[in-house]
C-alpha cells in the first residue's frame, strides 16, 4: 500500500539524575563530594533510507521514544548516554509541525537530522563543592528531552512530472520511455498510486519520471484522486502535460488542457508557472485529424512546446523524451523545502511556579518546568540568547522573589546546569 502522509509523536529521552556521594577510602581524610554527572538522554534522528518509497512503516506505528540517560553513580562515574532512536524515511520526507504547518526540514539529502534533542543530564554533587560548602548534600536531576508532534509527507523527488486527465495514456508513456512497468488498462484511474520511472537518455544521462495519477477538475478541493498526489509533482522541475488528442472519448483536447492547468494554479500558483511541453497522445486514433488540427493552433496560441505521439505504438516518444532531456539541462535542480518552523518563545511563569531554595555557602537552587523548557531553548553563546534568558527571569518575577527572600549580591544562583553570581 503507497502511504504518502503520517503523523507521529516523538520524544527524547530526560537526561539521566546527578548523583550524591562521597569518596570514602581507608587513609584518606575528608575525601569530599564525588557524585557523577547524568547522562545524556537519546536524540530522535531522522535518516533517509533510499530502500524506502512509502510512509507505510508509520500507518500502525505513531510514537517513539528515545531512551533516557542513565543516572550518575559515586567516584566520579557518569551515567551512560541515552542511544539515539533513528527513525528512517524515504528520501523527500518533508516534515511539518503538526501545529502551524510549517516545515521542520526537508529529507532530500542523506545527512541525519535530529527531530527532537535529548535531555542534559543533571550535575552530580561534585559540582557544588566549595571552600565554605565542602560537603554539598544535593545534585541536580536530568533535564527532559523534547517533544513533538510532527506530520511527514513524502513528495516524490522527480525531474519530469507527468499529469493529464484519466486515460490519456499517462502510464503507457512512463513504459514506453522506462523499464517502469505500472498497470495500464482502458478505464479511468487505473492509476492509484505514484510510479517512478528512469528515462535513459545517453551515456552517463539520464532523469526520472514520475507518472502522477489522473487529475480530474475540483482535484485542488479534494475531487479524484489528484488532491491526494498533486503534492508529488511539486518537486518536479518539468512537466509533461499528456492531453488525449484524438477525443476518443468525446472530451475537447483544449478543455481538457485548460482545465488541468486551472487545478494546478489553484493548487499551488508556482506550481501552474512551471515549464511544461505538451504530448498530445493517441495521434494514431485521430483518422481525420481535425481534432488534432485545432488543438495544434490552440497551443501554437499559447507559446508551448508541442510533441505528437502515440505512446500504444511508440511513435514521436523518443523525441519528446530528448526534447525533456535538453529542457532539464536548462532547469535549476530539483527545489529542496526552507525551513519555516521557529521554536516559540516559552511563556515566562508565575514565580510561585518555580522551587526555590537556600543552601549553606550562598547558594540558592532554583527549578521548575518551566524554566527547564527555557533552559533547553537558550543559546548561551549568543549574546542576544542570553538577554532573552534575563528578560524571560525579570518578567517572571523570578528576581523579585529572590530578594524578598534574601538573596545577596554575590550569591550564586544554580538551575539544573547553569550557575551564576547575582548582581542587582
Amino acid at each position: 500500500m503507497f502511504v504518502d502522509k503520517a503523523t507521529i509523536t516523538v520524544s527524547a529521552g530526560k537526561g539521566g539524575n546527578g548523583a550524591v556521594a562521597f569518596h570514602r577510602e581507608k587513609y584518606v581524610a575528608a575525601g569530599g563530594p564525588d557524585g557523577g554527572d547524568g547522562g545524556r538522554g537519546g536524540n530522535i534522528v531522522l535518516q533517509v533510507d533510499e530502500h524506502m518509497n512509502t510512509l507505510m512503516d508509520f500507518r500502525y506505528k505513531r510514537k517513539y521514544t528515545a531512551p533516557n540517560g542513565g543516572d550518575g553513580q559515586g567516584a566520579l562515574k557518569s551515567g551512560r548516554d541515552g542511544e539515539d532512536l533513528v527513525i528512517r524515511v524515504p528520501r523527500g520526507t518533508v516534515v511539518r509541525d503538526r501545529e502551524t504547518g510549517a516545515v521542520i526540514h526537508d529529507m532530500s539529502d542523506p545527512t541525519p537530522y535530529i527531530l527532537a534533542r535529548g535531555g542534559r543530564g543533571g550535575w552530580g554533587n561534585k559540582h557544588f563543592a566549595t571552600p565554605t560548602r565542602q560537603v554539598p548534600s544535593f545534585a541536580k536531576p536530568g533535564m527532559a528531552g523534547q517533544r513533538r508532534e510532527v506530520v511527514l509527507e513524502l513528495k516524490l523527488l522527480a525531474d519530469v512530472g507527468l499529469v493529464g486527465f484519466p486515460n490519456v495514456g499517462k502510464s503507457t508513456l512512463l513504459s514506453a520511455v522506462s523499464r517502469a512497468r505500472p498497470k495500464i488498462a482502458d478505464y479511468h484511474f487505473t492509476t492509484l498510486t505514484p510510479n517512478l520511472g528512469v528515462v535513459w537518455v545517453s551515456e552517463g544521462e539520464s532523469y526520472v519520471m514520475a507518472d502522477i495519477p489522473g487529475i480530474i477538475e475540483g482535484a485542488a478541493e479534494g475531487a479524484g484522486l489528484g488532491h491526494d498526489f498533486l503534492r508529488h509533482i511539486e518537486r518536479c522541475r518539468l512537466l509533461i502535460h499528456v492531453v488525449d488528442a484524438s477525443g476518443s472519448e468525446g472530451r475537447d483536447p483544449a478543455a481538457d488542457f485548460s482545465a488541468i492547468n486551472e487545478e494546478l494554479k489553484q493548487y499551488s500558483p508556482a506550481l501552474a508557472e512551471r515549464p511544461q511541453i505538451v504530448a498530445a497522445n493517441k495521434t494514431d486514433l485521430d483518422s481525420e485529424g481535425e481534432t488534432l488540427q485545432k488543438f495544434r493552433e490552440y497551443i501554437a496560441g499559447l507559446g508551448l512546446p508541442l510533441y505528437e505521439i502515440s505512446a500504444a505504438t511508440g511513435a514521436g516518444v523518443r523525441e519528446l523524451s530528448l526534447a525533456a532531456a535538453e529542457m532539464l539541462q536548462k532547469l535549476p535542480p530539483i527545489p529542496v523545502f526552507e525551513e519555516e518552523y521557529v521554536e516559540p518563545e516559552e511563556t515566562p511563569g508565575a514565580p510561585e511556579e518555580l522551587t526555590v531554595r537556600k543552601e549553606e555557602g550562598g547558594l540558592w537552587l532554583v527549578e521548575g518546568p518551566w524554566l527547564e523548557r527555557l533552559l533547553g531553548r537558550v543559546n548561551f553563546a549568543d549574546s542576544e540568547s542570553r538577554q532573552y534568558f534575563d528578560r524571560s527571569l525579570r518578567q517572571s518575577g523570578l528576581y523579585d522573589r529572590l530578594e524578598d527572600m534574601g538573596v545577596m549580591e554575590g550569591d550564586t544562583i544554580s538551575m539544573y546546569d547553569l550557575e551564576f553570581e547575582y548582581r542587582r
